[in-house]
């Protein structure tokens, strides 16, 4: 969430940052609802300086007559109205300011889609182009018996996943291989978070009020949960209220859960195999920093998202999301994406995104320098890496001519085989 303040004070500038992300910012409608909440606090102040100087005096006088006791009664009448009035007049300007997304950095390029990404650099094997026959990961996956899609759809319809075998194996020894390497090598610290959380929580990341609709709720009697798209909305808000002081940050995160999510919008892309689902396993990084470290914590964490592909072996690329493209919290994101040969094309495989002070001022993060100064600390999250997205790249890339998938050696510890025969036989 932004400051109204500052949002009013850069004027023309933010509505032209916005405008990159085809968010048309009303400066006027703002600045009008900024005003009626001043108007009503104002009023606030005034009637409650009145009702204390009345409470003076009837402490030094004699006891009030009635129609002393009457004022009194509609001073504290008015206090109580005017009250209600500031808030309802804050709640206005908060519902505002909440649907307003972060404002990009000039570094970011222009364009609403990932056609105007800027490649970065790209990293792990050569990518071999135009292989001829390249199998798609959802029919090496059927044919080695790793999938059951048929099974998927009769327990919970489209879009849903059961692995079987060597390949929930697989899963498995992925999730264990990822977070050994973010806890014991990269220095974050593991979680267990909850999978339901509340609008509160929600809303401190950003998925709420804007995105409601796309979001899996539950209800029970008058509780209201919101399922978890992602593990950056609880893990974020473990700290959401709290002031972090420089000692304290870098904080750095990580937990393995499920992530369920509506997709939609994607009008029937990539609904073959595991590339978008309604359930999925995903680890996630989160880190909590002070405003000036952001920049190269964007960078350390997108190292930590490159290496997990390094030591899997994996073809990718870093490209530079433009300004329409990024999720409504970032300021500047990095797409890590993975090439997929039954695809022909490279595919996103993790988002990290650098939020400023964005949802740590809608969570309540607060930083607290080494001055003693005191503003909002700055968030930063990403994915390292999703469980399925990375299944369909090993399987596609690690396939080989004879049907046979072969495993990069670092898994092996954790599945206790380095290849998958035809008929889900393991070597």
């Amino acid at each position: 969430m932004h400051d109204v303040r500052e949002l009013i004070e850069s004027g023309p500038e933010a509505v032209r940052r916005l405008a990159r992300r085809d968010h048309p910012l009303d400066l006027d409608a703002l600045e009008a609802a900024s005003r009626r909440r001043t108007a009503a606090e104002d009023q606030v102040s005034r009637l409650r300086a009145r009702l204390k100087a009345a409470a003076r005096r009837d402490t030094r006088d004699a006891v009030p007559d009635e129609e002393e006791r009457a004022a009194a009664r509609a001073l504290r009448d008015r206090v109580q109205e005017a009250e209600t009035q500031a808030r309802a007049a804050t709640a206005e300007l908060t519902r505002r300011l909440r649907t307003i997304p972060n404002l990009p950095l000039d570094q970011v390029p222009d364009g609403r889609s990932e056609k105007e990404a800027v490649e970065i650099r790209r990293g792990g094997p050569p990518v071999e182009a135009g292989e001829a026959g390249a199998a798609h990961h959802a029919d090496i996956g059927e044919r080695l018996g790793l999938f059951d899609s048929a099974r998927a759809t009769r327990l919970s319809g489209a879009r849903f996943h059961v692995g079987r075998g060597p390949g929930a194996r697989l899963e498995r020894a992925l999730g264990d291989f990822l977070l050994d390497l973010h806890t014991a090598r990269h220095g974050y610290t593991e979680y267990t978070v909850p999978f339901l959380v509340n609008r509160e929580t929600m809303t401190g990341t950003g998925q709420l009020p804007k995105f409601e609709e796309d979001l899996f709720a539950t209800r029970v009697g008058d509780r209201e949960l919101f399922l978890i798209p992602t593990a950056e909305v609880p893990l974020t808000n473990l700290v959401a209220g709290r002031t972090l002081t420089d000692a304290e940050l870098p904080l750095a995160f990580t937990a393995r859960t499920p992530c369920f999510r509506s997709e939609a919008g994607s009008y029937g892309r990539d609904t073959r195999g595991l590339l978008r689902l309604h359930q999925f396993e995903k680890v996630e990084l989160v880190r909590v920093c002070a405003p000036a470290d952001a920049p190269s914590q964007f960078e350390l964490m997108t190292g930590h998202v490159e290496e997990c592909l390094r030591r899997l072996e994996l073809s990718y690329r870093v490209v530079l999301l433009p300004a329409g493209d990024m999720g409504f919290s970032a300021r500047m994101t990095y797409d890590v994406e993975v090439w997929l040969p039954g695809s022909g094309a490279f595919r996103e495989i993790s988002s990290v995104s650098d939020c400023g002070t964005f949802q740590a001022r809608r969570a309540g993060i607060r930083h607290r320098d080494a001055t003693g100064r005191k503003g909002f600390a700055a968030t930063l999250n990403g994915s390292a890496l999703p469980i399925g997205r990375t299944v369909a790249a090993l399987l596609e890339q690690g396939c080989r001519p004879d049907g046979s998938v072969v495993l990069p050696e670092v898994l092996v510890p954790y599945t206790g085989f380095r290849r998958i025969l035809p008929g889900g036989r393991t070597a």
